[in-house]
């Protein structure tokens, strides 16, 4: 992202994170499958500010009809903050709901942020490619 300081007050930050969304393709991608009362998300990309209320509005489209979730995050590339915000949100809706979440392929640095936030405890992450859809 090219973005020059400059000092024209307020409004700076506001045009920076305008570049940063809408700049290129977009930064996360979701391809859902659906079984029986059991689906799975294929995140790709990035799950950044931004791109968090792609994620959640397809698990809120979901939770009606499934029982169980499961994000494959084989292919997200990044996450910052809101992005583990997101995750929260998520945790939150699906078990208010009575479905089960379950997060798959989480790669190493993505794993290292779970752990410093302490959300390890609280998400349940499971080994490489268990999908267990029926």
């Amino acid at each position: 992202m090219d973005a020059q300081r400059s000092n024209d007050g307020p409004g700076v930050c506001a045009k920076i994170h305008d570049m940063a969304i809408s700049s290129g393709a977009p930064q996360l991608t979701l391809d859902t499958e659906v079984a029986g009362d059991k689906a799975i998300i294929r995140c790709h990309g990035r799950l950044v500010m931004g791109t968090g209320g792609i994620l959640h509005a397809e698990v809120a489209r979901l939770i009606p009809d499934v029982k169980k979730i499961v994000l494959d995050l084989t292919d997200l590339t990044f996450m910052d903050s809101m992005g583990v915000g997101t995750l929260m949100r998520v945790y939150v809706s699906t078990k208010g709901a009575g479905c089960e979440l379950e997060l798959i392929n989480v790669g190493k640095r993505i794993m290292e942020l779970l752990g410093i936030t302490h959300l390890l405890s609280v998400l349940t992450v499971i080994g490489e490619n268990d999908i267990r859809m029926s």
